[in-house]
């Protein structure tokens, strides 16, 4: 998938994914490449996005290094292959909605 492809696909979207059947997280797709992402935790990252030769990469606030996957549209969806050392299973969409991705707010305490 293309960087156009992937920006058409996902702009003003928020994504939930899943994998090996189980959730995994969502994140949601501002304006100019513009990124949050949560894991199934609720505690919201901000990042950015870019197109690497077939890879689409992310880094956010928290980590400098960048996160890359291989994106592609099937019957059900968007589905994702980490690129980075180790890879990981495959992600695939299990939602897809306009509303804001809904962040816990800080933790509080010990």
């Amino acid at each position: 998938m293309s960087a156009a492809e992937f920006d058409a696909y996902t702009q003003g979207k928020t994504m939930t994914y899943a994998t090996n059947g189980g959730p995994y997280g969502a994140e949601q797709y501002l304006p100019n490449r513009r990124v949050l992402w949560s894991f199934i935790d609720g505690e919201c990252k901000e990042g950015t996005w870019y197109a690497d030769n077939a890879d689409i990469c992310f880094v956010y606030e928290d980590n400098p290094t960048p996160q890359c996957w291989q994106f592609f549209v099937g019957s059900t969806g968007l589905s994702a292959r980490f690129t980075g050392e180790g890879g990981s299973p495959l992600l695939y969409e299990v939602e897809q909605t306009t509303s804001k991705l809904e962040c816990l707010g800080p933790k509080i305490g010990a």
